[in-house]
């Protein structure tokens, strides 16, 4: 039987009655579940507020046009970020009409603060952070130098759900989580948007509903006769996440820390199954995270070779993530990561999800092992 990279992982009784009550009620739009959500994912981070969204990807689109719009920045300024992440990270940059300018990442596959210092210019606005599987990396001191450089601190936490540094759920000026279809705390597709600043968590609702200053369900509950009424005060989009996903998130949440559990102790099993092989090596987990573990990524040489042959035994992996600087809209920088360049051509992700078995992990490291001799004996031979 085959095994998969990503399963999600639902409680579909749970799901089932969250969304019943959601039918019942005749709501399935924004208010109700997504305001329930809201409440239980601050009460969860800690982080003082949280805005329901349809996708991460609209919230850092959001995140940016916010911060452009309020604090006057020009097309064209300046946003530091990452060349390995998914597309959506850059995208939402240029969707701003404000230009990515890509830093090389560490051993982490996070930011490099050094190669973060070395391209900040009179220009730059913001620092996006990815905490690509789950990881912190070297996120305290990005932190302090947005802080020093008054920047703006962008933490796409879309692998990050769960995800505590030293002991605290990590936050930047704004945090983006996701909760799409394979995440660890998946729905089908929705995000959260957190702002610290309250004043800013209120533009983001009014923007995320086409800049409308009342949404349809506080309207319902308007007992007056003018409850239709509401005022457009700005061009805004139609971000806002529905009950329907929130009820799925409301009937998962209380599974995500036991399901990330899982998910550490099988990294713990694959970090033994390669430590000391020579020709494997695993990106660490940085100092004081206590990681969601999104991702479990290897580095192997020839790894198109290896995809082929884990796929000839019934293993499915994948790649987090192509380098973005092949992408011809960021090709202007292609040599802006030499780093990056060079690991995302050896990066591998490995099955990784709570469904997994002890007997299942070991089955994928006899797999790549076996996989990464045999070719080294036939390159040798």
């Amino acid at each position: 039987m085959a095994i998969q990279l990503f399963v999600p992982t639902f409680d579909v009784e749970a799901c089932l009655d969250e969304i019943r009550e959601c039918l019942e009620k005749g709501w399935t739009g924004a208010g109700f579940k997504t305001i329930e959500f809201e409440e239980a994912w601050k009460d969860y981070t800690g982080l003082p507020h949280a805005h329901f969204l349809n996708s991460a990807t609209s919230g850092l689109h959001l995140a940016l046009d916010i911060y452009k719009e309020l604090y006057g920045w020009e097309d064209g300024d300046e946003v530091l970020t990452t060349p390995i992440t998914f597309v959506s990270t850059n995208h939402a940059i240029l969707h701003a009409n404000l230009k990515p300018v890509f830093v090389d990442v560490d051993e982490f596959l996070c930011l490099d603060p050094d190669d973060v210092e070395r391209k900040i210019t009179p220009r730059t606005r913001a620092i996006v952070f990815v905490g690509l599987g789950g990881n912190t990396g070297q996120l305290a001191r990005i932190h302090d130098i947005c802080h020093r450089n008054e920047l703006i601190f962008v933490l796409d936490a879309a692998h990050m759900a769960g995800t505590k540094r030293d002991g605290k759920t990590p936050s930047g000026d704004v945090t983006v989580h996701s909760f799409q279809a394979v995440k660890n705390l998946p729905t089908a597709d929705a995000g959260m948007i957190c702002f610290a600043d309250g004043g800013l968590d209120a533009v983001a609702r009014r923007k995320s509903w086409l800049g409308i200053n009342k949404d349809t369900y506080a309207r319902a509950a308007d007992a007056s006769a003018y409850k239709w009424q509401y005022e457009v005060q700005s061009v805004g989009y139609k971000y806002h996440g529905n009950s329907i996903m929130a009820a799925i998130a409301l009937a998962q949440l209380p599974h995500l820390d036991a399901h990330n559990a899982r998910r550490r102790a099988i990294g713990v099993l694959y970090d033994k199954g390669f430590a000391g092989h020579p020709h494997i090596a695993t990106v660490p987990t940085a100092p004081g995270c206590c990681s969601s573990r999104h991702l479990y990524q290897i580095m192997v040489q020839d790894r198109e070779k290896l995809i082929a042959d884990l796929n000839a035994r019934g293993i499915n992996t994948g790649v987090h993530y192509r380098n973005n600087l092949e992408y011809p809209m960021f090709a202007d920088q292609h040599a802006a990561c030499p780093k990056a360049a060079e690991l995302s051509q050896r990066v591998l992700s490995l099955p990784l999800h709570p469904q997994l078995s002890d007997n299942d992990v070991a089955r994928v490291i006899e797999a790549v092992c076996a996989c990464v001799e045999e070719r080294k004996s036939l390159a040798n031979a």
